[in-house]
């Protein structure tokens, strides 16, 4: 028995939830919050792709996400889904885009209706983290390379074995410098050997020497006292 489907009949958001507000600094308190807070949702909702400060766009996420997933849960019949659309979108033709396009698009989606990617901070310029919040299924191009389809690609071909040719001969000139390091070793082993040797076979003569001379010195000091009698 197949288990019913019920993600859509139970309001959950696809993302981690923040515990903890946001602090947006403006002279309005929290009624200027909200204020920026639309014009977030209401940027995301017109051009599916913005750039912000990370704070507002992690914060902003969270209520896209909520009104998306309203929208699929009542549809555009539901009193209280059109008046949450209402105060979130404040250009009113992106309630018609939210429940003609935005709806049909993400019903059978199984993952956030969003995605956010942390942008680079421009330097020199201001210290805040910047990120890029976009809804899936934008008609820009892909934030992240493809990497599986454009594999096969000529000119990727060609590089791949660049790389494989340049790596071959970085290899082969690695191994040529370590057999001749080691054929340097041993030769210098081989001269230190034989100089070994022949100072041995030098000092083996020199201790026959001297015990030939202390031989011969005993013996004329025996023939002096042999004369002395």
């Amino acid at each position: 028995m197949n288990q019913a489907d019920v993600s859509k009949l139970v309001s959950k958001l696809k993302i981690k939830v923040n515990p903890r507000l946001r602090k947006f600094r403006n002279a309005e308190g929290p009624l200027g919050r909200l204020k920026k807070l639309r014009k977030t949702v209401t940027a995301l909702v017109k051009h599916e792709r913005i750039e912000l400060n990370y704070p507002r766009a992690d914060e902003a996420r969270m209520y896209a996400e909520r009104l998306i997933s309203e929208a699929i849960r009542y549809g555009d019949c539901h009193k209280t889904t059109m008046e949450l659309a209402d105060f979130w979108l404040e250009e009113k033709q992106l309630v018609h885009k939210l429940f003609k396009v935005l709806v049909p698009r993400f019903q059978d989606y199984n993952v956030s209706y969003t995605h956010m990617y942390r942008a680079p901070r421009p330097y020199p310029g201001p210290m805040h983290k910047k990120a890029v919040l976009e809804l899936r299924g934008n008609p820009y191009p892909s934030l992240l390379p493809d990497m599986i389809s454009n594999r096969n690609l000529i000119h990727n071909v060609l590089l791949d074995e660049a790389k494989k040719e340049y790596r071959a001969q970085k290899y082969a000139e690695i191994a040529a410098k370590i057999e001749s390091a080691e054929n340097q070793f041993i030769g210098k082993a081989d001269t230190s050997s034989n100089t070994s040797n022949e100072e041995i076979a030098t000092s083996e003569k020199s201790r026959v020497k001297d015990a030939e001379g202390s031989i011969s010195e005993s013996s004329e000091i025996n023939k002096v006292q042999d004369d002395k009698k």
